[in-house]
C-alpha cells in the first residue's frame, strides 16, 4: 500500500473545525485538482458555488436540516451538476437546446461526483478535512433560488472544508469479498454478507473511545434511506431541465 492508498483508506467525515482559514491559493489548487477528474466526453458538467455570505449559509443550513457545520466551516461550497455551458455550446453549433435526456442527467451527476471526490482527496492530502452535505436536497428549490442557479443546473450536494478540530475513527467498510463479484452478481451471498457486516459494525460501535453506540449497520442505514425519499426531487429536476425524457 502506497501513501495515496493509505490516505484514501484513512478517510472519515470531519464536521468540527479550527478557526484557521484556508488560503485562496490553496482553495484554487483544490478546485484545479478536482477538475483533473475524468469527465464523460470531456463535458466538465459541474460548477462550484463558494458560499461566503453568512445569510446564505444560514438559509442553506436550515434547508439541510440545521447542520451547524455549514455555518461554521471555514469553507462551504455547493457542487452543482451543470449542463448550462453544454446547452450554450449546443445552440452555438446549431444542434438545438438540450431536451433533458436521462443520460445527460447521469453524465452530469457522475462528473460532479468524481470532481468533488478529487477535491476532498486533495484537501485531505494537505491535512484538511471535510464532509459532503446531501441534506441540501431536502429543499433544493430554496438552495437553487438562494444561489441564483439558472436552468440546466441543479445543486447536487454541499461540501464543508476546514482544518480538523476533531476527527472521528475510521468506520470499517464492507470486505472486498462482499462488494466485488466475478462474472455475475452473487445474490445468494447477500443475507450472510449483511448479517456478518452487522456484527462487525456492532463491534466497532461498542469499541469506540467516544460516542459509543449499541447499533449495527443495517438498522440506521435502512432508516436513513427509507426516511430520505425526497419525492420532490423528480419534479424539481424536471423544472431545471433534467429527466424530461
Amino acid at each position: 500500500m502506497n501513501d495515496v492508498m493509505k490516505l484514501m483508506q484513512e478517510h472519515s467525515s470531519v464536521r468540527s473545525y479550527s478557526e484557521k482559514k484556508i488560503s485562496n491559493e490553496l482553495l484554487e489548487e483544490l478546485i484545479v485538482s478536482g477538475q483533473s477528474a475524468a469527465s464523460s466526453s470531456f463535458i466538465q458538467a459541474y460548477s462550484v458555488i463558494r458560499v461566503v455570505d453568512p445569510v446564505k449559509r444560514q438559509i442553506i443550513a436550515n434547508a439541510a436540516g440545521g447542520q451547524s457545520w455549514i455555518i461554521d466551516a471555514p469553507e462551504f461550497m455547493v457542487l452543482c451538476a451543470d449542463m448550462q455551458r453544454i446547452n450554450y455550446a449546443s445552440l452555438k453549433n446549431e444542434e438545438g437546446e438540450l431536451k433533458g435526456y436521462t443520460e445527460h442527467f447521469i453524465a452530469a451527476t457522475v462528473d460532479t461526483a468524481l470532481m468533488a471526490q478529487n477535491i476532498l482527496l486533495a484537501a485531505e492530502s494537505t491535512g484538511l478535512g471535510g464532509v459532503f452535505i446531501g441534506g441540501i436536497r431536502n429543499n433544493p428549490t430554496i438552495v437553487a433560488e438562494t444561489l441564483e442557479l439558472p436552468q440546466h443546473v441543479f445543486p447536487a450536494f454541499g461540501l464543508c472544508l476546514g482544518w480538523p478540530a476533531h476527527k472521528n475513527a475510521v468506520k470499517p467498510r464492507m470486505p472486498v469479498s462482499v462488494i466485488m463479484h466475478q462474472d455475475s452478481y452473487n445474490i445468494d451471498a447477500v443475507p450472510a454478507d449483511v448479517d456478518a457486516y452487522d456484527e462487525a459494525f456492532s463491534a466497532y460501535y461498542g469499541s469506540r473511545g467516544s460516542n459509543v453506540k449499541s447499533s449495527n449497520w443495517s438498522a440506521p442505514t435502512t432508516r436513513a434511506i427509507q426516511g430520505k425519499r425526497r419525492e420532490h426531487m423528480l419534479e424539481f429536476l424536471q423544472k431545471r431541465g433534467f429527466l424530461k425524457c
